[in-house]
């Protein structure tokens, strides 16, 4: 498997990942030709310096994405914060040690940077993913809060 940053001939494999479950198939579109706010979106990404939109292969396929944000604070002595989402795999390689292999990626590229933690949300209508996260160490140490706003 090879991480890699995430170019935009991605975008269409990732954009169908993301959209393939039934959470994603209410918030996604995807079409042939890709709409045009995904590219925004990915233009917006790379000249973030705090964004890392990542992309995985294996056998040259794409076979998931996912994109870390570095967040800069004050708390924790000015520490950073490394936030992970968007995790996707592949349904036909869940359950084959990808999703294990990235985490260690991810979490070891964190440190790298000098992020203090790693925190990720998760809908707590995927109970496989949680428990995922959990093995890994996550701890559901907060209750997460969204307030969702309806675009034009």
């Amino acid at each position: 498997m090879q991480i890699r940053k995430t170019r935009k001939t991605d975008l269409p494999a990732i954009i169908e990942m993301l959209a393939n479950d039934t959470l994603g198939a209410k918030r996604e579109t995807f079409d042939n030709p890709l709409p045009e706010c995904y590219y925004d979106a990915w233009e917006k990404i790379q000249k973030d310096p705090n964004q890392k939109l990542m992309t995985f292969e294996h056998n040259k396929q794409v076979i998931g994405a996912f994109q870390m944000t570095f967040i800069p604070s004050l708390t924790y002595q000015g520490g950073t914060r490394a936030q992970i989402e968007g995790v996707r795999i592949r349904e036909d390689y869940t359950g084959r040690g990808f999703g294990q292999k990235v985490f260690e990626w991810a979490i070891e590229e964190s440190k790298r940077i000098g992020a203090h933690v790693m925190q990720l949300t998760t809908d707590k209508q995927r109970p496989d993913a949680i428990r995922f996260y959990e093995k890994l160490g996550f701890v559901a140490s907060h209750e997460g809060m969204k307030l969702h706003f309806i675009l034009k």
